[in-house]
């Protein structure tokens, strides 16, 4: 599968196949703060990460866009960092850092030379503890939220597909909209909306920090304690949960692209969340049908017919719900409906017979070389022991997942299928040029 629409892939690397265990400390400050713990002396380096449970999914319609502009606004400073300091913080000290926001989560994170385990410590409880949200603040991050959709949605081509897609595939779920959310709801927003926002889900309660790398553990703990142990506890976070009707009929529609030249056309299916089984085999679906240019849909649809100039498939695979999405743009002006019909045709094929033994051990390698290669920085480590604890309620699910991905049969591939992928149940959605 490329990168240049979806702006997703999965990363390759040439890594043994064999994991190591991946040891962890983890325990509970009063505040709630959950706190994760990995060694590791193989390099002096320590990953020291924070990621809250809260994302788009837990705005109001009216204020979409909350979670990403707080992955922005939490970087203004605090009552000890000067405005426009904490990334020159981490620069002179030798580090790197960043933050991403998802529908269901925000990862912040800063990766230094180990001897610098206090400093990032430190900028992590500033964050927490008492970030400044004033006026000055809101409006430059408007600013640079604002050309950040110009640049990645509205001026890039095909940017804003996942935008239509989710807002077809949803209707009563936050998952309508995307994280950048919208521009008008963003200007509306009142300094109190944002300071209301930052007090219910930035606090140690809604949140797991993960220290991973060339760390001594009782030393690490009692650092913990020290900046982050006086923080209060807020208002336990309860998570609406939103139930969406299964689809029974195709929904058809077109949309409009102001950045693009030549069509394209996409299927969408609502399936199950991350945690489930069988998100892992649709994510083994979508690998056989698009990753890599002996996959299927693009040895048939870009090399033999050459009707496509790319084709591509992903399990896009969220907490409560996933999207399982194949696309297709049009070559040598072929009809989008061909193009519909060879995607079919080879969702058809999955569903009628078992992939081959040969398939599924390279499929197999595939997996086993990515999960692992995912654990070979500190980074990964800290962000994968996370994401155990957030959305599996399972620190330990790092040492688990290989195993299970290893379990799953080619006629797991074949059932989910069958029972997911059907016309009946899908968007189809026209992606042409706006004239």
């Amino acid at each position: 599968m490329k990168k240049s629409l979806l702006y997703f892939s999965f990363m390759a690397a040439a890594v043994s196949v064999s994991a190591q265990k991946i040891a962890f400390t983890e325990y509970n400050l009063k505040n709630g703060l959950h706190v994760i713990l990995h060694q590791d002396k193989t390099a002096p380096v320590v990953a020291v990460s924070v990621m809250y449970h809260v994302g788009s999914k837990d705005e109001q319609p009216n204020r979409t866009g909350m979670a990403h502009f707080f992955e922005h606004l939490l970087f203004e400073g605090s009552d000890n960092i000067k405005r426009g300091e904490f990334m020159k913080l981490v620069s002179s000290n030798g580090g790197q850092n960043n933050a991403n926001t998802t529908q269901d989560r925000t990862f912040y994170y800063e990766v230094f030379p180990s001897n610098q385990l206090a400093t990032g410590l430190w900028l992590e409880s500033e964050r927490m503890m008492h970030p400044v949200i004033n006026e000055v603040g809101v409006k430059t991050q408007n600013e640079v939220v604002k050309e950040e959709k110009r640049l990645r949605v509205d001026n890039s081509p095909y940017g804003s597909f996942l935008g239509e897609i989710m807002k077809r595939l949803f209707t009563k779920h936050p998952y309508t909209w995307v994280p950048i959310g919208s521009m008008a709801d963003l200007d509306a927003a009142t300094l109190q909306d944002f300071k209301d926002f930052n007090k219910k889900f930035y606090v140690p309660n809604n949140a797991a920090l993960v220290i991973a790398g060339d760390i001594d553990v009782a030393k690490t703990k009692a650092l913990v304690e020290s900046y982050f142990g006086e923080i209060p506890a807020a208002a336990p976070v309860v998570k609406t949960k939103f139930e969406e009707a299964p689809i029974t009929k195709a929904i058809v529609d077109t949309a409009y692209d102001n950045n693009i030249q030549i069509p394209a056309i996409m299927a969408a299916y609502r399936t199950p969340g991350v945690t489930t089984r069988e998100s892992k085999v649709l994510a083994m679906a979508s690998a056989i049908l698009s990753q890599g240019n002996s996959s299927r849909m693009y040895t048939k649809m870009v090399d033999d017919k050459k009707t496509a100039v790319e084709v591509g498939s992903l399990n896009y695979a969220l907490e409560d719900y996933g999207a399982y999405i194949l696309y297709a743009i049009q070559n040598n002006g072929s009809s989008l409906d061909t193009l519909l019909t060879d995607m079919d045709e080879e969702i058809v094929k999955l569903q009628n017979n078992l992939i081959s033994e040969k398939e599924f051990a390279k499929l197999q390698n595939q997996f086993e070389n990515n999960f692992i290669g995912g654990n070979t920085r500190m980074l990964g480590v800290a962000e994968n022991l996370a994401a155990g604890y957030t959305f599996h309620k399972n620190t330990n699910h790092i040492n688990t997942e290989l195993e299970e991905l290893r379990t799953i049969t080619r006629a797991d591939i074949q059932a989910v299928a069958k029972k997911y992928l059907n016309p009946n149940q899908r968007v189809v959605l026209y992606y042409l040029p706006k004239k």
